[in-house]
């Protein structure tokens, strides 16, 4: 296939460094701004916790709808270390997937969600859907090594969804108007900052051809049912916590579930920037070098989650009153379970990202069958006997039964290392 004009020399590739640099600081600033938006909506709200399970919710219906969007393809083509497809290939992939997984969105949700969650659901999809779109840019700005313009989108996306969406909601006390706000936020991030950025490498246009449509689905098929499994492991219980105990638990729970999530994505952030580096190890035949990696991202994602839970221990309580007040320190016992479920979540996550980009897609696909199995069967008896903690020792269980699989799988791949020079020990 006739490929654009490469990127041009005035324009350098980072650093491995520069890259992680980049990533991590921008994509921390992300997660915090929508993490401040659940603390947020609380702290603003005349209404109590009942916005914040409602918001919660839509969250997690859109997330499972949003890994089904996103078809896996974000792994699939920074990993694309041979430039099989170009930009415009991923981008026509990517809004048709977005349009049908929208369809699919909403009919779960009428048959699962009240009816008046249902215009909250749709509107955070259109919010993510924009997101869903600058990923993608931001996969060709990584295939070229400036991840610093995607660090750089990542703040301006979290800075400005986080002031539109508390300006609108303390004015009006209207999460779907809110919502709005964060995607027309959003979408000027796209318009104004990362197409010309994305266009310094590559046309920034859609294309939708039906071999490649095709192409996609087939090969990213089992990646992508691993992925909604993946993605449903804390919906199914969520939703079981909801039908059970109503929005408001579900709103606590999800408030003070928000202060661990630093764990699962700051091990995204640590792995994320490695997944063309990995592939290139491995085909390349650098066993030594793959392997020193592996270990050293592992013990990465161990090191963050101990640190994290140190800190919660110590400072947990104080900082939840101080950020959703006293009403909350009764749940200050669901910081720790909640911890020890986002560290498996991370390492399943891992895992499976490594595998699809060594290109072993049936054992990614095996494992996290294995880990939603375990949490459609263990979502109601936990949460019916543990109520919010139920949720997370759900969670917890099926991931780790699911990320034990997946290593099974990365070291089946391993004894089977492709021969090369092992330059570079």
């Amino acid at each position: 296939m006739r490929r654009s004009a490469p990127a041009p020399e005035t324009i350098p590739p980072l650093s491995m460094k520069g890259n992680m640099l980049w990533n991590s600081v921008g994509s921390l600033t992300y997660l915090a701004c929508q993490w401040l938006v659940t603390v947020l909506v609380v702290r603003l709200s005349s209404g109590g916790y009942d916005a914040a399970g409602l918001l919660a919710l839509a969250m997690s219906v859109v997330g499972l709808f949003g890994t089904l969007a996103n078809y896996k393809m974000g792994t699939y083509q920074i990993s694309d270390v041979n430039r099989e497809n170009d930009l415009s290939e991923y981008l026509g992939f990517r809004i048709v997937m977005l349009a049908a997984s929208f369809v699919l969105c909403m009919v779960y949700a009428s048959a699962t969600c009240s009816w008046y969650a249902l215009p909250t659901v749709a509107l955070f999809y259109c919010f993510k859907a924009v997101g869903l779109v600058i990923d993608v840019l931001h996969g060709t700005d990584q295939q070229h090594r400036r991840l610093d313009y995607a660090g750089m989108s990542f703040i301006l996306q979290g800075v400005s969804t986080l002031a539109a969406f508390s300006a609108v909601f303390y004015l009006t006390q209207n999460l779907d108007l809110a919502i709005v706000a964060m995607g027309v936020a959003a979408f000027s991030v796209l318009v104004f900052w990362d197409i010309p950025r994305t266009s310094r490498f590559e046309p920034v246009r859609i294309r939708f051809t039906g071999d490649k449509m095709l192409f996609f689905l087939k090969t990213s098929f089992p990646a992508t049912l691993a992925a909604l499994a993946a993605g449903s492991l804390f919906v199914v219980p969520k939703q079981m916590l909801s039908y059970l105990s109503g929005d408001a638990a579900l709103g606590v729970y999800s408030s003070v579930a928000a202060l661990a999530l630093v764990v699962q994505m700051g091990a995204n952030y640590l792995y994320g920037p490695l997944l063309d580096v990995f592939p290139a190890l491995y085909f390349g035949g650098k066993r030594a070098r793959f392997l020193k990696l592996f270990a050293r991202t592992a013990l990465g994602i161990v090191g963050v989650a101990a640190v994290c839970s140190v800190a919660l221990a110590l400072a947990g309580a104080w900082l939840l009153e101080f950020l959703f007040g006293e009403s909350i320190l009764p749940y200050v016992y669901l910081l720790q379970p909640i911890l020890a479920a986002t560290l498996a979540t991370a390492f399943l996550w891992f895992f499976g990202d490594l595998l699809i980009a060594l290109r072993d897609f049936r054992g990614n696909l095996i494992g996290n069958l294995v880990a939603f199995a375990s949490v459609a069967a263990f979502s109601y008896p936990f949460v019916r006997i543990w109520d919010m903690n139920g949720v997370s020792f759900a969670g917890m269980a099926a991931c780790a039964l699911g990320a034990g699989v997946l290593l099974l799988f990365i070291v089946r791949k391993l004894r089977k290392f492709p021969a090369g020079s092992e330059e570079g020990r």
